[in-house]
């Protein structure tokens, strides 16, 4: 099967927007403190009874209007603290939004400044706060612009666990006739759990029924509903059936699930293979968030080294992104500590008018080491990390590949590390942002673009493998390869890691899916062509970004 259609895990969390394809979402990415400073106490509003007038290309300071809300929430939130609230308006929301985006915007100066009194909406208001420039290839400059409830963003960021099966799927059509396949499991979960030896479900079933009803062909509302509900479950505990079709059988099988509050790790799987030139390390490392992430990478790297391995397969094909820190902890684990002691992993660049402060901590303009030691998330800080101190590494990619992802890729080849990348372009997004909340909305608009040691950071059409005939993109050594759902990940026959260990072997890539094929791959449905089933429901914002933050002192 071939194509980058949306996907989502078995999840029950609502998530805003389907597009926080970053993080690495859609947050931050690049900064040694990652946490602004706290906010000063709020300033009082702004006098007069018809509050704030506008006036064009004039802005008055973000915080006369930040937390003055329309509705004042009151007590504490998710992490304990006191809610910021003060009573306000809509149009005072509107017009923190505007000089907030006016200071902290990347691309401030291609904004058109629209009078907020026009606008009843602070969401709807927010969206238009954006660039309508598009890149190279066509695509939107800026392609993740977005907003959730706050509350959905803190549970999410403290990574509270939801309840799901332990799979996500891919969906090659989501209007009837549907397609929907699953593209990978976790283990220890309902998802991989085996009955008379079988799991429930493996990579490339395709789901044709669930609780009775017929996913490929139902439109009704209650249909739908019935398949968003199993597909999706809201709470643990929930008993859902499903008819499944494996890769190549002529039969079907009739599983059942329970759903359980569940938290995504980072290393999905890794293996040892063994080959003439020496044993190759592969990990299937899915998010760099959360915190759990640092030990679980951490532990694989080790693994690797105590078995020697003389070359790694990273595999990222669906790593959206996440701690920005851990990234750079595991681009010191590859390369080792003589290629980038004193190297910057990623810079900040923010807009013309920061100088070399950054705009949204008001701190100077740090910079993200690759850190070779633990920074406390889940590796006690200052505990030294493993290294493989390789000169290559060979990255395995789709556009899921994005933000604090794309940033390990950069900040190697920024050190002198080959990449070699095997699959297909990534998202390209070597930019990011810190979430900020006003009045009970996170918003995340794009304050910062990453650079690598050598100071590029030009990857906005993601990095792509040197075969392809794509006129756009950052040509790197390797391998077009559709993804491959006939063969489990890991497995050294399945289409993207045999094209790997082929060109380590031989130089050589096999023939490149065609044209056709490899147009459809890079296309993500437009929300207007996903009716129906709730693929939001699927996704988690903080997996898929450049989380900025550090551990708490």
């Amino acid at each position: 099967m071939t194509g980058h259609k949306p996907c989502g895990h078995f999840r029950g969390a609502a998530f805003s927007a389907f597009f926080a394809l970053l993080f690495a979402a859609a947050c931050g990415g690049g900064g040694n403190n990652a946490t602004p400073p706290a906010a000063a106490p709020a300033p009082p509003p702004p006098s007069g009874n018809s509050g704030p007038t506008w006036t064009a290309g004039v802005y008055q300071d973000a915080g006369l209007f930040k937390d003055r809300c329309e509705t004042v929430r009151t007590g504490l939130d998710f992490e304990g603290n006191p809610f910021p609230d003060r009573a306000g308006s809509t149009l005072e929301e509107n017009f923190w939004l505007r000089s907030w985006t006016d200071e902290t915007y990347l691309w401030n100066n291609e904004v058109q400044d629209r009078n907020p009194a026009n606008y009843s909406d602070p969401v709807a208001y927010f969206d238009l706060l954006r660039t309508t420039a598009t890149t190279a290839s066509g695509k939107d400059k800026d392609d993740f612009h977005f907003s959730q409830p706050t509350d959905e963003f803190l549970r999410e960021r403290n990574s509270a666990p939801v309840a799901e099966y332990g799979a996500r799927l891919i969906a090659y059509s989501v209007s009837p006739p549907r397609d929907f396949r699953v593209l990978y499991t976790e283990a220890g979960t309902p998802a991989s759990d085996t009955v008379m030896g079988t799991p429930n479900l493996i990579r490339g079933a395709r789901i044709l029924e669930v609780d009775g009803v017929d996913l490929v062909n139902a439109n009704t509302t209650a249909a739908i509903d019935t398949l968003n509900d199993g597909l999706f479950p809201l709470t643990a505990g929930e008993l859902h059936t499903f008819v499944v079709q494996d890769p190549g059988a002529a039969t079907t099988r009739t599983i059942m699930m329970i759903s359980e509050d569940l938290s995504t790790p980072a290393v999905n799987r890794t293996a040892i293979i063994n080959t003439p030139a020496g044993d190759v390390g592969y990990a299937l490392v899915n998010t760099f968030s959360p915190f759990a992430s640092e030990q679980d990478i951490a532990d694989a790297i080790t693994d690797m080294n105590a078995a020697g391995v003389t070359d790694l397969v990273l595999d990222l094909r669906y790593n959206g992104g996440g701690l920005l820190a851990i990234s750079a902890q595991l681009g010191y684990m590859v390369a080792g500590p003589s290629r980038t002691s004193g190297k910057a992993f990623e810079r900040l660049r923010f807009n013309a008018d920061a100088g070399g402060i950054n705009p949204v901590t008001g701190e100077t303009n740090n910079t993200t080491p690759f850190f070779s030691t633990g920074v406390g998330f889940s590796v006690p800080s200052g505990d030294p990390l493993p290294n493989l101190n390789l000169n290559r590494v060979y990255i395995l990619s789709t556009d899921w590949t994005c933000s604090a992802s794309e940033a390990v890729i950069n900040g190697l080849r920024g050190v002198d590390v080959e990449v070699v990348l095997i699959g297909r372009a990534t998202c390209g997004k070597p930019y990011g942002f810190y979430p900020e909340d006003n009045c009970g909305e996170t918003y995340y608009t794009i304050q910062f673009q990453g650079v690598n040691q050598k100071g590029f950071g030009d990857y906005a059409d993601g990095f792509i493998p040197m075969n392809s005939s794509a006129p756009f993109g950052v040509k790197l050594p390797g391998c077009l390869v559709d993804d491959d759902l006939d063969h489990e990940l890991g497995d050294e026959s399945e289409a993207m890691l045999a094209a790997a260990l082929q060109y380590r072997e031989f130089g050589t890539c096999p023939a490149p899916p065609p044209v056709s094929v490899a147009a459809k791959a890079l296309t993500k449905a437009d929300a207007s062509e996903r009716p129906g089933l709730d693929l939001k429901r699927g996704m988690r914002v903080m997996e898929n970004n450049r989380d900025m933050r550090m551990p708490e002192e």
